[in-house]
């Protein structure tokens, strides 16, 4: 699926980029071949593939769950620039 200039300009702009022309021209050879390749992922028959949560077969590679002992408050707390109680204070930066 070949894409458009207007097109790459388009997600340009949603993506808030500033393109060259010549970026234009290599992003939309770049973003055809992306499509084209799920084009040909769309076109596989995976009706007898059992649905999985994880690209691999491997049984969970993380570790147990359980209560560990960690840092008190004051010593993750002890290199903090600033601080409210047993949390970090950070700028308000939303009305």
């Amino acid at each position: 699926m070949a894409l458009t200039l207007e097109q790459v300009r388009h997600v340009a702009t949603l993506a808030r980029l500033s393109l060259t022309p010549q970026e234009e021209e290599r992003y939309a050879t770049q973003l055809s071949a992306v499509l084209d390749a799920v084009a040909e992922l769309e076109a596989l028959d995976v009706s007898q593939v059992e649905p999985t949560s994880h690209a691999t077969l491997a049984s969970s590679l993380l570790r147990e769950d359980v209560l560990r002992p960690s840092l008190s408050p004051e010593a993750g707390l002890a290199n903090a620039p600033a601080k409210v109680g047993t949390a970090f204070a950070v700028p308000k930066i939303l009305e």
